[in-house]
């Protein structure tokens, strides 16, 4: 017997706002990991949750630092 996946299945269970919920505390904790000056952006797409962690860029010489930071951070958001 072969394994089927239930595409639509996991399409709308991806649509849930329990995945939403978990997709935004994910860029949450990977956020507040990074330290300040950074902030998160969720939405729903075509067919899941996005969530992005977007840095602070003032000045154009703290880009290296801002994604060094984000990088860090990544650990963070693991559960």
């Amino acid at each position: 017997m072969r394994f089927r996946p239930n595409r639509r299945g996991i399409y709308s269970l991806m649509k849930t706002n329990g995945a939403g919920a978990a997709v935004r505390r994910a860029a949450e904790r990977i956020a507040g990991s990074a330290g300040d000056g950074f902030r998160t952006d969720s939405a729903l797409g075509r067919r899941r949750w996005r969530a992005a962690v977007i840095g602070n860029y003032d000045k154009p010489r703290d880009a290296e630092g801002t994604r060094s930071a984000l990088l860090r951070g990544l650990d963070g958001g693991r559960e």
